[in-house]
């Protein structure tokens, strides 16, 4: 790699990682988009599984602190994530066999229909003391199964974390309350990134040296973006709507470019 082509990896890192940091989110679906267009990766699939092993490693970092704060729900989050990783493995496969700028162009139409569901209010109703037990098993199974296998099939075929998906499924599926949600989610995360990167890795489309260019500066940047998200915690919402627009123009860029 040419330094311009490190220092662009770097700095694409550092902008997922300041997006995690300051919104708690989202900042995995802007990875292919940053490898194809700014790193200059030149094949689609290979964008995907390179931001499928970065993106794992980056949730399994934001799982560690999240389980030793409590947040995490661990036998909803298995349940989901056992059915989303079969989902994911058929989703890898199936997206592997798309071509390039086809795939390339429904992953900028998910991006304009994410941007678009993120500038709605969520609920805030929940249930703090909601578990997977034997009592509930017959009523939080069937929700969190289906979800869980269609949220793991769109991770797998676009290559993406999967979030976004997952923290509205999992509430949708067990009314448990946001900040347990994104704990819980980074274990789906981890689960569901690590089978298509797997799969990516199998067919040999990542890139090992820009995975880990990209690890790094997502590192970096999630620091950053930590700090600037308690200075501008009172923001938020704003934060977000800001980041949902992003995610749309992005998204229809990607969409057009690519048809």
């Amino acid at each position: 790699m040419t330094a311009p082509e490190i220092l662009l990896a770097l700095a694409s890192g550092g902008l997922i990682g300041i997006v995690l940091g300051l919104v708690g989110g989202g900042g995995s679906i802007l990875a292919v988009p940053l490898l194809v267009y700014v790193v200059g990766v030149g094949s689609t699939h290979a964008a995907i599984g390179t931001a499928a092993v970065a993106v794992t490693a980056n949730a399994l970092a934001g799982l560690t602190a999240h389980a030793r704060a409590g947040m995490v729900k661990w036998c909803c989050a298995l349940a989901f994530a056992s059915a989303g990783i079969a989902g994911a493995a058929i989703g890898a496969e199936i997206g592997k066999a798309f071509d390039g700028k086809r795939l390339l162009m429904l992953f900028g139409l998910l991006m304009v229909g994410v941007g678009l569901s993120m500038l709605r209010k969520r609920k805030r109703e929940a249930d703090p003391d909601v578990r997977l037990s034997r009592e509930t098993a017959g009523i939080l199974l069937p929700r969190l199964l289906p979800l869980g296998a269609g949220v793991g099939f769109a991770a797998g075929f676009f290559g993406i974390g999967g979030g976004f998906l997952i923290v509205p499924a999992l509430i949708a599926a067990t009314a448990m309350p946001f900040t347990y949600a994104v704990g819980t989610s980074l274990v789906v995360v981890v689960a569901l990134g690590l089978t298509t990167a797997v799969s990516y890795a199998l067919s040999g489309y990542v890139d090992w040296p820009l995975t880990t260019l990209l690890v790094a500066g997502g590192a970096a940047g999630a620091v950053i973006g930590i700090g600037l998200g308690r200075r501008l915690s009172s923001h938020k919402a704003l934060l977000e709507r800001i980041f949902a627009a992003l995610v749309i123009g992005v998204g229809i860029y990607v969409a057009f470019g690519a048809a």
